[in-house]
């Protein structure tokens, strides 16, 4: 699948980890990744991503876990969230569910920072990041 412009390497000057976290985690760089869709509804590409990562959780590379998150969208939708850390790396499972627990308008560059931060993204990453995506940070 082919990003947006916007998020590409060129754009941002780096590469983003979506659809290249399986092998960024499996060579240790990513510490962290986050899956989602609709709870009552799961892409065939979210099925193929956790086939994937669930092979590994099955064989202790991974640890995973999952979640419902619940939002408000003309009623309130829970979306299924599936987390995967690499085994020293696990505490960030826990630390990225508290701070997803805090979304909506509490959300800040702060906020985004830390998310950054757990998935393994750089501090220069992040700042690039932030000052794309937060004007006023």
């Amino acid at each position: 699948m082919r990003l947006p412009e916007h998020l590409g390497e060129q754009t941002l000057g780096y590469a983003i980890h979506t659809n290249r976290e399986l092998g960024l985690m499996l060579k240790g760089v990513k510490p962290l990744a986050v899956l989602s869709d609709w709870y009552d509804h799961r892409s065939e590409v979210l099925e193929r991503y956790l086939r994937l990562f669930d092979l590994y959780a099955q064989r202790g590379v991974f640890v995973r876990r999952e979640y419902v998150e619940w939002h408000r969208r003309g009623g309130w939708r829970g979306a299924h969230v599936f987390l995967y850390a690499l085994p020293h790396e696990e505490w960030r499972i826990d630390a990225m569910i508290e701070l997803r627990q805090h979304r909506g308008a509490t959300w800040s560059a702060e906020r985004e920072r830390t998310e950054g931060e757990l998935l393994g993204y750089t501090d220069w990453q992040n700042d690039i990041w932030i000052s794309r995506n937060f004007a006023s940070a």
